[in-house]
C-alpha cells in the first residue's frame, strides 16, 4: 500500500492512541493517506525481565496486546488493510476512550489480562464490520512471525530505544520517528499546525530527537482525566515507566 504516513501502532498503548486520534485529526483536513501496520510491545520486550523492569500489570498487558496484534493481521490478511483503521479505531475506543463503570467488579489489575480474551474482542471485531471468528487468531502464534516482522521493520527506520508509535513519514524516502508522544488532543484548528512543526523538524536530516521522560498521564477517560484536565506528572523512564534498576 503507497500511503502518506505509515503508522506502527500496538493497541495497548495509550500514548500510541492518543497520538493516533491526532493523525486522524491530521488525515480528515490533509486527505492523507495512512498504513496502520503493526509494533509489539510483548516482542520488542521479549528478553527483558518484567518483574524487574516493568510495573506489575506490564506483563499482562503487553501480552494482551500481541494477541489483539494477531486478531489484526489476520484481520488484515482476510478483509485488506482497509480494514485496519475501523478495528484499530475500536480497539482504542474501549480499551482507553471508555470510563471504567461503578458496577463493573473486574479488578483494575485484571484488566490487562481481559483484554487478550474473546469476551473483549469479539464485541471490538463486531463493532468494527468485522467476522467474530477472527478471534480464533487471539492463540494462533502463526500469526507472531508478521508481527515481529513488522516489528522489526519499524525498529530498523528509528534504531532500538524506542517505544510506540513509529510514524514513518512520506515512505519509502522519508524519514520515521518514535513518537511525538502528546498527552493532550489538540483542538481541530491547531492540529495540523502541530503536525507541520512536526515534520518540519523530521524532514532537516541532521534532526535525530526532542525528548523528556516527564509526561503528564494522558486524557483518556480510562484514566479518569478528562479534555478540561491536566493529568498528573510522571517519569516515564525509559518511554514506558520502566523501573530505573
Amino acid at each position: 500500500m503507497d500511503a502518506d504516513i505509515n503508522f506502527y501502532f500496538d493497541p495497548v498503548c495509550p500514548f500510541a492512541w492518543m497520538t493516533s486520534k491526532w493523525v486522524r485529526q491530521v488525515q480528515a483536513q490533509r486527505d492523507y493517506t495512512v498504513d496502520w501496520r503493526f509494533i509489539s510491545l510483548r516482542l520488542i520486550n521479549a528478553k527483558v525481565d518484567y518483574d524487574a523492569h516493568f510495573p506489575p500489570e506490564y506483563e499482562a498487558g503487553h501480552t494482551a496486546g500481541l494477541r489483539l496484534l494477531r486478531v489484526a493481521a489476520r484481520a488484515r490478511a482476510e478483509h485488506g488493510r482497509e480494514a485496519m483503521a475501523p478495528l484499530y479505531a475500536a480497539f482504542g475506543t474501549h480499551i482507553f476512550d471508555t470510563a471504567p463503570s461503578p458496577a463493573n467488579h473486574q479488578a483494575e489489575v485484571d484488566l490487562p489480562e481481559l483484554r487478550g480474551t474473546r469476551e473483549f474482542a469479539e464485541p471490538i471485531l463486531a463493532e468494527a464490520g468485522l467476522p467474530l471468528e477472527l478471534a480464533d487468531a487471539l492463540d494462533d502464534e502463526s500469526w507472531d512471525g508478521e508481527i515481529q516482522q513488522e516489528t522489526d521493520e519499524a525498529l530498523s527506520l528509528t534504531g532500538k530505544d524506542v517505544g510506540t508509535p513509529i510514524i514513518h513519514f512520506e515512505p519509502p524516502a522519508g524519514v520515521a520517528f518514535f513518537g511525538p508522544v502528546i498527552s493532550r488532543l489538540p483542538h481541530e484548528d491547531s492540529a495540523v499546525e502541530l503536525w507541520d512543526h512536526v515534520v518540519a523538524l523530521a524532514r532537516f536530516p541532521g534532526f535525530a530527537e526532542l525528548k523528556r521522560s516527564l509526561r503528564e498521564r494522558p486524557q483518556l477517560a480510562a484514566f479518569g482525566i478528562d479534555r478540561d484536565t491536566v493529568g498528573k506528572q510522571e517519569d516515564w523512564h525509559g518511554g514506558s515507566r520502566r523501573q530505573k534498576k
